[in-house]
């Protein structure tokens, strides 16, 4: 590549105007870019950031899905006065906060040591 052209996260030239990194400018930030290591991060951090997203997706317009299509459903009471209604809403807000919690301990685990790995690789 000639000095001053624009790269994109996995190295390749990138369409001028399209906010990617700069050779010229930093080229520590270039060969990180470039490290496999990184890569490999990018890519785990991304996939597991779309499941989590699409199952709370499922899971949140599932519920609405049920508000708009079966009210009777969720009008049936449970535990006294209490809706299954309720109870659902309840799990949708629940479930958000475990798939915070999940990804909380993916970061804190496989995410943390992919980045060290990464260190590691860079400095030598």
């Amino acid at each position: 590549m000639s000095s001053g052209t624009s790269v994109n996260l996995r190295g390749r030239p990138a369409p001028a105007g399209t906010g990617t990194l700069t050779t010229d400018l930093d080229p520590q930030v270039a060969r990180i870019a470039r490290a496999p290591e990184f890569q490999d991060l990018v890519s785990e951090r991304t996939r597991f950031g779309w499941i989590l997203t699409i199952l709370m997706l499922v899971v949140y317009f599932g519920f609405i899905g049920l508000i708009a299509f079966d009210k009777s459903l969720l009008a049936v009471k449970v535990g006294g006065t209490a809706s299954l209604g309720l109870f659902m809403g309840v799990f949708v807000i629940l479930f958000a906060f475990m798939l915070t919690g999940i990804y909380v301990a993916r970061a804190n685990t496989r995410f943390d040591a992919l980045s060290d790995a990464l260190k590691r690789s860079v400095a030598r």
